[in-house]
């Protein structure tokens, strides 16, 4: 893992705020009935005009939907009545990553189990420090969680971010389980509680939708138009995640479609399955980005 400078570290901080600045406005801004693209929109137009850079596609995932749904182009998708609505957002400033949630609970019966969330989330937060497993870390999470009477998603885990990097190598699990990684002293995390009702099964799997993508290799490619999206790609986004909706206007509208199908089945991308949760039942999130200290952390986000 990386021990960064104070240059950099402040490159985070920068990061951290936008992103804060954000949440906080998109906390009042999501409403039932809005168009989920008209949420992610807003979200990366703020931190755009805010000086920083959507590190991946605004996340809007909805009742058992855990994660990875953005609007993909011309969604016309809207927040259902009642719905429990996760934003998930990213800022990266000079390519360094910072990683925030919440939740909103349009229905009051899950209030609790939002409450469960971002409890455990203060609690991990609260005793985090340098040399702590990473298995530590996730056994207060857990336990956090199931005092509550709620139920944390065992395969969804929080990561080191880094440049350019969502998951920088290490993650941070939400159950107790074995390993002998720590996380030390300079080391930048995200930690992200996932949390469902006791009676779930606890695991998401993948749907069959795929709204987020990334570049994994550039290829040489036959169509024209393939290879003017994917230099596109690289050069605005690199190995951070996008959506489609972001590449609007590269290459004529008519050509859009086989120009990405191809860069697609050449594996020249990768797509992220949206997350659902296997049983079906709702999921809430809550997520904040630390910088690690000696005794302690720094909460950037």
């Amino acid at each position: 893992m990386n021990q960064y400078d104070e240059e950099v570290i402040e490159k985070f901080r920068l990061s951290g705020k936008i992103l804060r600045e954000t949440r906080e406005e998109m906390r009042g801004f999501v409403r039932e009935g809005m168009s989920i693209l008209q949420v992610c929109e807003k979200a990366e137009e703020l931190i755009r005009k805010k000086g920083g850079k959507p590190a991946f596609p605004c996340n809007v995932s909805i009742n058992e939907v855990a994660a990875h749904y953005t609007s993909p182009l011309n969604d016309e998708h809207r927040i259902p009545e009642k719905a429990i609505v996760k934003v998930d957002l990213g800022v990266h400033v000079d390519g360094y990553v910072t990683d925030t949630a919440f939740t909103v609970c349009f229905d009051l019966a899950y209030a609790g189990m939002q409450t469960a969330a971002e409890h455990a989330l203060n609690t991990a937060i609260g005793n985090i420090h340098a040399g702590m497993a990473t298995s530590k870390i996730g056994e207060i999470i857990e336990k956090s969680i199931r005092n509550r009477g709620f139920k944390p998603i065992s395969n969804l885990t929080g990561h080191s971010v880094g440049r350019y990097l969502i998951h920088a190598g290490t993650s941070i699990p939400n159950v107790a389980q074995l390993s002998f990684t720590k996380v030390q002293a300079g080391e930048v995390y995200a930690i992200e509680p996932f949390v469902t009702t006791p009676d779930a099964i606890g695991r998401v799997e993948d749907g069959p939708e795929v709204t987020i993508f990334r570049l994994v290799k550039a290829k040489s490619v036959k169509n024209p138009y393939a290879r003017k999206l994917l230099d596109y790609i690289e050069e605005n986004y690199r190995t951070l995640p996008f959506a489609e909706r972001w590449l609007k206007g590269v290459v004529p509208a008519d050509k859009h479609r086989e120009a990405f199908n191809e860069l697609y089945r050449s594996k020249a991308l990768m797509g992220y399955p949206v997350f659902i949760e296997a049983s079906r039942k709702p999921v809430v999130q809550a997520e904040h980005t630390v910088l690690i200290t000696e005794d302690g952390c720094e909460v950037l986000t």
